[in-house]
């Protein structure tokens, strides 16, 4: 190796390593099929947190980006969140709430915002998301952890 490619080669490990400390992490969400195989109408390809992780009393929005090989008139979203394996919240939404109606063939994003309680504990949770079509059949069940940290806690008087 020559003294001019050595000394690039530094100056960009140099770089990398001084953007891996600067940058928050960024870690990717890992999302399991509640089905191993993934035999699903719809199948996920990956969710982004907002903010990552999320605080409590703030707001946190879950983007869900997916694909369906069928149109979807109509359903509901049943979300499970688990903590240390305890359920500790259901809710279930209108699918056309969550994203405009119908659904048409290719891709999509299933976009949820929520403000979690002030008194929500840290930690790691799992949630776990089922979406049915409109005659109640399962369309996808994924599951995914995330975390919740406390926010703030010095005061910015």
């Amino acid at each position: 190796m020559d003294a001019v490619s050595s000394s690039q080669l530094k100056q960009t490990l140099l770089l990398l390593f001084a953007i891996h400390l600067l940058l928050p992490s960024i870690q990717a969400t890992i999302v399991k099929y509640c089905d191993n195989k993934g035999n699903y109408d719809v199948k996920i390809h990956g969710v982004e947190i907002s903010p990552d992780p999320v605080v409590p009393g703030n707001p946190a929005t879950f983007n869900i980006s997916a694909s369906t090989a069928k149109s979807i008139s109509g359903g509901k979203v049943d979300i499970y969140v688990s903590y240390f394996s305890v359920l500790v919240h259901k809710e279930t939404h209108d699918l056309c709430e969550e994203i405009s109606c119908p659904v048409k063939v290719g891709n999509f994003l299933l976009s949820h915002t929520q403000t979690l309680s002030g008194f929500t504990p840290p930690g790691s949770y799992t949630l776990k998301l089922i979406i049915k079509d409109e005659n109640n059949d399962q369309l996808s069940c994924i599951s995914f952890n995330f975390k919740i940290h406390l926010g703030n806690l010095v005061s910015d008087n």
